[in-house]
C-alpha cells in the first residue's frame, strides 16, 4: 500500500490519498474535506489508464470531477498509482520524503 499526504495550502485543504495494487488496477481511497477531491476516491485506475496526458484515466476522472486546474491531488493520485505499480521506487520516493511547488 502507498500513502501520500498533499498540503494544498492555497486552498486550505490537506488530502491523504491510499493506493493499493489488485491485478491490473490501483484502487484509490482518499479522504479529504474538499467535496470535489470526494468525487475522485473509490477510484479503480486501470495500470493502461497512467501515462501521458492524453487518455490518461486519472485526469480525465478529475476533469468530470471537476477538479480545478490547479488541483494537486490528480498528479498525486498518479504518483501513488506508478508507486503501486513499480514503475517509481518506493525507497526512492521514501528517500527524497516529499516534492514541493515554491513561489518566489
Amino acid at each position: 500500500m502507498t500513502d501520500v499526504t498533499v498540503n494544498s495550502r492555497i486552498c486550505g485543504y490537506v488530502h491523504e490519498i491510499k493506493g493499493m495494487i489488485d491485478g491490473n488496477k490501483v484502487i484509490i481511497e482518499i479522504d479529504t474535506p474538499c467535496n470535489v477531491v470526494k468525487n475522485l476516491s473509490h477510484m479503480e485506475v486501470p495500470l493502461d489508464g497512467i501515462f501521458g496526458v492524453k487518455d490518461n484515466y486519472v485526469l480525465e476522472k478529475a476533469k468530470e470531477a471537476p477538479c480545478c486546474d490547479t488541483c494537486l491531488v490528480p498528479i498525486a493520485v498518479l504518483h501513488v498509482c506508478k508507486l503501486e505499480a513499480g514503475y517509481i521506487s518506493k525507497s526512492l520516493a521514501k528517500g527524497v520524503g516529499n516534492i514541493t511547488i515554491e513561489f518566489k
